[in-house]
């Protein structure tokens, strides 16, 4: 199964972006964050055309959404919690119906958290820290395998996920009561696959602000898009790569894709 993870920062808006992606990489699941879509205007008719023709999604009008496109059979998951209170369209679920064996896939899509790393005087980083938090309480009561959580995170967890991580230590999506919390999610049964490729002394990146104009030469990114698997799938991890090229397609996200190759591929 070749899966793809991608905040595509609306989906209406870049289906074209979409469309040249699966083109090039042929994924067999696409999982999107900020689709910024109703569910009554997702795009179905445009994203079936590229061959995914099972579907689950969630979303709201200008923010947030989520979604699984795939060309694999899935039954939805229908019991998910509403996190923090708030139907927010942050997190779908479902049971991929895959050759090797039922995967079940997680994606979400965390809250940003603002500005200011203080929950007692920034709303959005409580919301933020919250959920992270009840997200992992849930997990540890699952006991999950045969699992894959993706999706945009908003927090850069290691010292090598950020362009420099002294500065960036007091900078939301970065904080150790973020990265902290991350950590503890993870241990819920969670292995980083990215990492599994590419070691943890190296550079690794997946989002470049709109505000530098020359992202490559200032290369000031972050890692916020994740891909974790529980252990029992780590043996069938075959590769991974993050897209960088796309980060200079025409009106990009400032996401970029991440690719994983969960078995042998045809």
């Amino acid at each position: 199964m070749r899966l793809v993870t991608w905040n595509i920062n609306s989906l209406r808006l870049r289906l074209p972006l979409l469309e040249k992606l699966c083109a090039t990489v042929q994924p067999d699941v696409v999982c999107l964050q900020e689709t910024k879509v109703p569910d009554a205007l997702f795009p179905q008719d445009g994203v079936r055309a590229l061959g995914f023709e099972h579907l689950h999604y969630k979303g709201m009008k200008g923010y947030n959404g989520v979604a699984i496109l795939s060309r694999l059979p899935l039954t939805p998951a229908v019991n998910t919690p509403v996190w923090y209170g708030q139907e927010d369209c942050r997190h779908v679920a479902a049971t991929i119906h895959a050759p090797g064996g039922d995967i079940a896939v997680h994606d979400f899509y965390v809250p940003a958290g603002g500005d200011e790393p203080d929950p007692a005087i920034n709303p959005k980083f409580a919301h933020k820290l919250a959920f992270v938090e009840e997200v992992t309480t849930w997990f540890a009561g699952q006991k999950p395998a045969r699992t894959v959580l993706v999706g945009d995170f908003n927090i850069a967890p290691l010292e090598h996920d950020v362009w420099n991580h002294k500065q960036l230590l007091k900078i939301v999506s970065h904080t150790p009561p973020e990265t902290e919390r991350l950590n503890r999610w993870q241990q819920t049964g969670f292995v980083d696959a990215m990492r599994h490729f590419v070691p943890p002394a190296d550079k690794l990146y997946t989002w470049w602000s709109y505000r530098n104009r020359d992202w490559r030469k200032s290369n000031r990114g972050r890692r916020l898009d994740h891909i974790w698997v529980t252990p029992d799938l780590v043996p069938d991890l075959a590769s991974m790569s993050v897209l960088e090229d796309m980060r200079d397609w025409p009106s990009p996200s400032d996401h970029v894709p991440v690719v994983m190759d969960i078995g042998q591929q045809d």
